[in-house]
């Protein structure tokens, strides 16, 4: 088991290198400010859900640099909060993002974010604290059209027990603007 956790931090690591070394050299070519301002695209995800004395409120605003047609990378903010029963959960943190489209309607994504979690639970009358930090690992591919992706994506690192996440298969709609 520890092997697969090695593994998943040299991936994360690569994956972080190489989205910082492509941004790097895709911006030495730049010939003014301006132009790398004009690469940047704003874009995330909101979610909202709620039930029967569950609610879940989820915000996830990124920004990406357009270094090539084919690739972008860039950054994001994280934030989740569940409330399901006595039970609250709230987590935090961000992301590192790189999208490769090998085809304007093809989207290959590789996503690596880092949560800091607190839940409060209470069982049989007792209340348990446990606060903890989580990593998650995308790989994901998605349908594009325009500035909106629809896909699935995969948590690689994915561990039922900590996971805030109900299953490492996520579908998913991106929009960039």
């Amino acid at each position: 088991m520890s092997n697969f956790f090695m593994t998943a931090k040299k991936g994360v690591l690569y994956l972080t290198f190489f989205g910082l070394f492509g941004t790097f050299l895709s911006a030495q070519g730049l010939n003014s400010k301006s132009d790398f301002w004009n690469k940047v695209r704003f874009g995330g995800g909101i979610g909202l859900g709620f039930g029967n004395n569950t609610f879940n409120l989820a915000v996830s605003p990124s920004a990406l640099y357009q270094a090539s047609p084919q690739f972008a990378t860039g950054v994001g903010l994280n934030l989740n909060y569940s409330k399901f029963g006595d039970n609250k959960l709230l987590a935090y943190g961000g992301s590192f993002i790189n999208f490769y489209n090998p085809w304007p309607f093809l989207q290959f994504s590789g996503e690596f974010e880092q949560w800091r979690v607190n839940l409060n639970q209470q069982v049989n009358g007792q209340e348990f604290k446990d606060n903890y930090w989580y990593p998650a690992l995308f790989m994901g591919i998605g349908y594009t059209q325009r500035n909106v992706t629809i896909g699935i994506r995969y948590d690689v690192l994915y561990d039922e027990g900590r996971s805030i996440y109900a299953d490492p298969w996520m579908p998913f709609v991106r929009v960039y603007f």
